[in-house]
């Protein structure tokens, strides 16, 4: 990449966990691909490097590293504590050390919201921030001071008559102790002090928190979701991946008849209740494909062999859900696996294990009305499987007709004349403004 010829140099650092990093990276790879003259640094920790890897992405785009902010960050679950005050504290300095070697000087750093370091590193060397929420704008209110929320009244429709902005913030927090849940509350703070903010959001469907959220923020705010990889389906519609046995099975099934279940990749599922889901997946007789990264060996010992499921480590997620043979996706409710599921026409399952998940869960059972809640206490998982999946029941009908409204206007915000698009040339603009700005007075 010859950087000398670029007039505008982005430097993205994203929170070190997959369900962060993936969001910030598919942006990257959007705006390298549509503005030839934007030069992208992606820094990642080293051993998120070794993992994520570099292969097959824009030719403006290159990757630098800093150091881990714990010696093994893929055991982050088991300290969460520890691991996010690493992130608070051990990140900014080597952070700030890799953008004074960077040729040419970065225009723009692009941060997830929780590393508020970014916003006083900018500010102090005059370079315009873009904070990037990557879970759902909604959540980000919930975040945010409660006098937003009582200013425009509009998140109080996704609260219970119980709830207050002050429990959901709490709860939110916590699986930390106090003072990172103090930490985390101040990263809100520095808001107000970035240049702009970025939504992983498709603004048609989450349009009445954007618009509150544009009435209380003094700078431009662009809803830029669905944040997935939805363009590489595009590039490529058959898996290349070493898994594509896994697109062979389903090309085997019939049309909407199998069951997707993912409980994510962070924090984990105890093994009695997935010993629980298994006996209630083997006596729905309902054909299922099943991703679960530690347990697969012990499940399958639990389920029948055949035609029926199968359980394997990994899975190209987007891929497996859009494909036709999908019907239902049992889901721990992640932000990023959400939007994968409405940009795929899905019904949910909804799970959820921690931090977000409880109000995406709320988004999409209670408000958006496209899935059903696990009882996780109670309840007989085979028959709600099998009612979840059968086509001809009214309820699960139901479901389908809404989430369908919910794809097309995911479809709709994604093409040419969509808010995604829109949003994603106008921040395009901006940026490219603010860079000739910076080099005029350099």
């Amino acid at each position: 990449m010859d950087r000398r010829a670029s007039t505008c140099h982005v430097v993205a650092v994203p929170y070190p966990a997959r369900g962060h990093i993936n969001p910030v990276l598919n942006l990257c790879k959007i705006l390298a691909s549509q503005a030839p003259h934007v030069a992208i640094t992606f820094v990642l920790t080293e051993e998120w490097l070794t993992l994520i890897g570099s292969d097959q992405n824009p030719s403006n785009t290159s990757f630098a590293t800093i150091p881990n902010v714990l010696p093994s960050e893929r055991v982050r679950a088991q300290h969460f504590s520890e691991f996010v005050e690493a992130v608070f504290t051990k990140m900014e300095t080597p952070f700030e050390e890799l953008l004074d070697r960077l040729r040419p000087p970065p225009t723009l750093i692009v941060a997830d919201t929780f590393l508020s370091w970014a916003v006083r590193i900018g500010n102090q060397r005059n370079i315009p921030v873009a904070l990037f929420w990557t879970t759902a704008a909604s959540n980000f209110s919930c975040l945010y001071p409660s006098q937003l929320l009582e200013q425009n009244g509009r998140l109080r429709q996704n609260l219970s008559e119980d709830e207050t902005v002050d429990s959901v913030q709490m709860h939110l927090t916590d699986l930390v102790d106090e003072k990172i849940g103090q930490s985390m509350r101040q990263t809100i703070d520095w808001v107000r002090r970035a240049q702009y903010l970025l939504l992983s959001s498709v603004y048609e469907i989450e349009s009445q928190t954007v618009d509150a959220l544009k009435l209380s923020l003094s700078f431009p705010i662009y809803t830029i979701g669905p944040s997935i990889p939805y363009f590489e389906l595009e590039d490529n519609p058959r898996s290349t991946s070493d898994l594509s046995y896994i697109i062979d099975w389903l090309d085997c099934q019939p049309a909407r008849s199998v069951l997707y279940l993912s409980l994510g990749s962070f924090h984990s599922v105890s093994s009695s209740k997935m010993d629980e889901i298994a006996a209630g997946l083997r006596d729905s007789d309902v054909r299922f494909l099943w991703v679960a990264r530690d347990d697969g060996s012990r499940l399958k010992g639990l389920l029948p062999d055949g035609n029926k499921g199968i359980v394997v480590p990994w899975c190209e997620q987007l891929r497996a859900l859009t494909h036709p043979s999908v019907g239902g996706f049992w889901t721990h409710c992640g932000w990023n696996s959400i939007q994968e599921g409405v940009y795929a026409g899905l019904p949910f399952l909804a799970y959820p294990i921690a931090l977000d998940q409880g109000l995406n869960c709320k988004l999409v059972v209670d408000d958006w009305k496209v899935g059903w809640r696990v009882d996780k206490s109670e309840g007989d998982i085979s028959g709600l499987v099998r009612k979840f999946m059968d086509s001809g029941n009214g309820e699960s009908r139901e479901l389908r007709r809404r989430v369908n409204q919910l794809r097309e206007l995911c479809s709709h915000a994604i093409g040419s004349d969509g808010s995604t698009g829109s949003n994603i040339g106008a921040f395009i603009r901006d940026i490219s403004r603010d860079a000739a700005k910076i080099q005029d007075s350099s």
